[in-house]
């Protein structure tokens, strides 16, 4: 088990062991839950952490979890390094991963996690958070995150996994997007992938790539991920290792 994180009053250690069924060789995870009001700024100074300019009028919600967030990631890089850097933050409000180095950063609610890997390893990380959405919401929204093979995937379960589907959806595009963006550096959105295989007993996602977002990475590109499960939280993660041959293109059925 991981050494505990050095962490400010409110904010406590979450699930140090690697929370998803399969681990992934080389990469760090670290999670916390924090509540927000019992975080001072003076803690920011504390842990040598900068508040960037925008986020200076920010709720104290916002902060707190630009706050753990951060906290996650340097202790995550801190493992992978052995240097406990702080990723900056970039034009487009994204983390800037020290050179050498992959990682992503989620929070929700009141949980933040971030992952760490070295980059020779991992070509690029996403890693997601959401609460499960309840069956209402899921149902309003999944027109903007599902493409229509999902939704009539969707409509073939039973109704008590619908919900679970859509968040499960909604949850693995924001990490192939935290994990793509950096390489093809073009925005892309919801129907731009879709789910292409999901196979809950192993906790295990394949999202396949529906528009060519680069030459490295064309249409029918599969993605492979994880997911885990509770009533509290639905975390995914999607890993990009580094390829030594073209990725194997799927084909559609």
């Amino acid at each position: 088990m991981q050494e505990a994180l050095d962490l400010p009053p409110g904010c406590q250690d979450w699930r140090q062991t690697w929370p998803w069924p399969h681990a992934l060789p080389h990469v760090v995870w670290r999670g916390v839950t924090f509540t927000a009001d019992a975080m001072c700024e003076a803690a920011f100074a504390e842990h040598g952490i900068a508040l960037p300019t925008g986020l200076g009028s920010a709720v104290a919600k916002r902060r707190a979890e630009f706050l753990a967030g951060r906290l996650c990631a340097r202790d995550a890089l801190r493992a992978v390094t052995g240097h406990a850097e702080v990723p900056g933050v970039a034009e487009t409000r994204a983390p800037c991963w020290p050179a050498g180095t992959v990682g992503s950063i989620t929070h929700s609610a009141d949980f933040a996690a971030a992952l760490a890997a070295p980059a020779r390893h991992w070509q690029g990380l996403g890693l997601d958070a959401e609460t499960p959405m309840p069956a209402a919401r899921a149902t309003r929204l999944a027109p903007q995150i599902l493409t229509p093979r999902e939704c009539d995937w969707r409509d073939r379960l039973p109704a008590e996994a619908q919900a679970l589907f859509t968040t499960l959806a909604f949850s693995c595009k924001e990490s192939l997007f935290k994990a793509l963006f950096p390489l093809v550096q073009r925005r892309f959105y919801f129907q731009d992938a879709e789910l292409a295989d999901w196979q809950p007993e192993e906790g295990r996602v394949t999202l396949r790539l529906l528009t060519t977002l680069a030459p490295d990475w064309p249409a029918d590109t599969p993605c492979h991920g994880q997911y885990v499960a509770d009533p509290r939280r639905l975390l995914s993660v999607i890993a990009l290792p580094q390829a030594h041959e073209p990725p194997r293109i799927l084909e559609r059925t």
